[in-house]
């Protein structure tokens, strides 16, 4: 028997692309909702969503870190207003819903891992963007789970490791910033978690990413490495590489909370990334 009903807005991003297989392979009855049907800033549309399912899990999102300095108004009508909107409608019709975030919200000068009771302080617009949405779904006063996320890659999507490849079948000499330390992510690890938390519907702010850190720079020398590329690597400081938007430096997450909830071990950022990799 199927468990309960989902409905996945921004299901054919790389995430939701990944968390409607995975959901779909837990038995969950998936109900997909994205452009060009659906329209998350469209009041009517994100109604009739929400009145779809019980449970509502919201991967749609403006991304383009770079483009939102141009078109702040975009982020902000996708990324905040229409998640405060659908927070309103959570709460009127008991709807519990998982929202995604974003490592962005931080403005990455803590020299240490972030917990999910730091301040945010995003430094570009898509972190205001993201930030202003968190911020809304809170006040509307819904049940609700706010799963930020970082680094993010998959099959379904353009990603850093996806776009590295492609400069270096162009360009065998690369420059990669090696002052920008994380934990680079699978969507399909993402997806696996969401379905844990569907079962649980816990409340609040939870940091998820793979185990350990590591710079973009010797993330690139990972996957040249395990692709047998031959790529001469340049490192480089993100104040040499000028882009429209500032990344944040420092992109560690804090996971333990969401370790104690999931009761089991979070797996190394090496494996997933390994596995991708196999898959291109």
């Amino acid at each position: 028997m199927a468990k309960e009903a989902v409905a996945i807005l921004g299901g054919k991003g790389m995430l939701g692309t990944d968390l409607i297989e995975t959901c779909q392979h837990e038995d969950f009855d998936v109900k997909v909702f994205d452009l060009p049907e659906f329209d998350i800033t469209n009041s009517k549309q994100l109604e009739q969503a929400v009145n779809s399912a019980r449970t509502i899990i919201n991967c749609a999102a403006y991304t383009d870190v770079d483009g939102a300095e141009n078109e702040s108004e975009l982020a902000h009508k996708i990324n905040a207003e229409a998640v405060g909107q659908l927070g309103t409608l959570a709460k009127e019709t008991n709807r519990w819903l998982l929202h995604i975030s974003t490592d962005f919200v931080f403005d990455g000068n803590l020299n240490r891992p972030y917990t999910e009771t730091d301040l945010p302080n995003p430094t570009n617009e898509y972190g205001r963007s993201k930030l202003a949405g968190e911020q809304l779904l809170v006040e509307s006063g819904c049940r609700h789970c706010i799963m930020r996320i970082q680094w993010t890659y998959g099959l379904h999507g353009n990603n850093f490791v996806t776009k590295l490849i492609q400069r270096a079948k162009a360009n065998n000499t690369l420059k990669v910033v090696n002052d920008q330390i994380g934990s680079p992510t699978s969507t399909i690890e993402v997806a696996k978690v969401i379905c844990k938390l569907l079962l649980k519907k816990p409340q609040g702010f939870f940091h998820f990413a793979s185990a350990g850190y590591i710079s973009r720079y010797d993330m690139a020398k990972f996957i040249f490495e395990k692709l047998s590329m031959d790529v001469k690597l340049l490192p480089c400081k993100s104040s040499d590489y000028i882009t429209a938007a500032a990344r944040p430096l420092n992109s560690r997450f804090d996971c333990r909370k969401i370790m104690a909830l999931l009761n089991e071990p979070i797996t190394p950022w090496q494996v997933p990334l390994e596995n991708f990799l196999r898959q291109l």
